[in-house]
């Protein structure tokens, strides 16, 4: 809706601009934690680690901006829900560039004696699962499309499926080969910053569904995290 006072919309078109700005930083974040990861590269891991300060900044930039406009317009209704809405957007968006700096600090605890090729593909298909999802929310922002935030918001599931498989996957191997096991946790932990990236992810889409539609997601979030129960035994 256009306001009477063009500088409004001209404000809240910066706010979301800078959202998606930072979404696609911490897209690069995830990218390349995953590739320090897969080459064992601890330059890279280091780029990743340093560049963290940046994502944060951009959140601090997008908080100061949304309570400016608050003091000067004193915005309601759906304007208000926008930019609460776009806070709690940035917010989320910080955690998951600090989830991928995570990741990335594992890469100098891997022991190059471990095959990592025998479950790297796994943990690449979580990651290529979080990134499109990644894509899909920011774009359902762009567009205020609530439906398909609300895809992402169902999907999540998929991406704890993933992270059960690959559990089960990392255990046997530990149960197998002792030498494995310091690698191994490393790899568990990796996975489980990954998830985690999901469901801040889901957040946002529950944020977006809380700006078009004014109330929170009334259906319980799906989840399909088989972690905490999982029993493996050795053959």
């Amino acid at each position: 809706m256009d306001h009477t006072i063009r500088t409004f919309d001209a404000d809240l078109s910066e706010l979301a601009r800078k959202v998606v700005q930072m979404g696609r930083s911490v897209k690069q974040q995830i990218e390349n934690a995953t590739a320090a990861v897969r080459r064992h590269d601890a330059a890279l891991a280091e780029q990743v680690a340093a560049a963290d300060s940046g994502v944060d900044a951009q959140q601090r930039e997008i908080e100061g901006l949304a309570v400016t406009i608050i003091a000067r317009r004193q915005p309601v209704a759906v304007d208000l829900r926008e930019l609460v809405g776009v806070m709690r957007m940035a917010g989320d968006l910080e955690r998951i560039g600090d989830y991928a700096k995570n990741v990335a600090k594992r890469v100098a605890a891997l022991n190059n004696n471990f095959r990592i090729d025998a479950v790297m593909p796994q943990l690449e298909l979580m990651v290529q699962q979080v990134l499109h999802q990644l894509d899909s929310v920011l774009e359902s922002y762009e567009r205020r499309d609530v439906n398909k935030a609300l895809e992402v918001w169902r999907r999540d599931q998929d991406i704890d499926a993933l992270n059960s498989s690959l559990f089960r996957t990392l255990l046997t191997h530990m149960m197998e080969d002792p030498r494995s096991i310091s690698s191994c946790t490393h790899l568990l932990f990796c996975a489980k910053h990954i998830e985690r990236i999901g469901d801040h992810i889901t957040n946002i889409a529950e944020a977006i569904y809380y700006i078009v539609e004014g109330h929170e997601v009334e259906e319980e979030r799906p989840k399909a995290d088989t972690t905490s129960k999982d029993v493996v035994r050795p053959a």
